[in-house]
C-alpha cells in the first residue's frame, strides 16, 4: 500500500463522521420540507404505511451517498492539491 494511502485513511475517516452527520442535517430538513412529520418513519414504526417508510428511506439513501461522495471527493482533491498525489 502506496504511503499516500495510509496517510489519508485518517483524513478519509474524520471526512466520513463529517459526511454522516452533514447528510443528516440535510436529510432532516429535506424531510420536513416535503412536507412529513418532524422525524421520519423506521422500519418498524407500526403506524406508518409502506409507502411513507420506503419513501423516507430511498430519500435517506438518496442523500447519504451524494453527500458522501461530495465530500469525499472534496478532500481527495484537496489532498491531491496539498501533496501532489491523489489519495485513491
Amino acid at each position: 500500500m502506496k504511503a499516500s494511502k495510509i496517510a489519508y485513511k485518517p483524513v478519509g475517516l474524520a471526512l466520513g463522521a463529517v459526511s454522516g452527520m452533514l447528510a443528516g442535517a440535510v436529510f432532516k430538513q429535506a424531510w420536513k420540507a416535503i412536507g412529513h412529520d418532524e422525524d421520519a418513519p423506521d422500519a418498524t414504526d407500526e403506524d406508518r404505511a409502506w409507502p411513507e417508510i420506503l419513501l423516507a428511506a430511498t430519500l435517506q439513501g438518496a442523500i447519504f451517498a451524494g453527500v458522501k461522495a461530495a465530500v469525499d471527493r472534496t478532500g481527495a482533491v484537496a489532498t491531491h492539491r496539498l501533496t501532489g498525489t491523489w489519495p485513491g
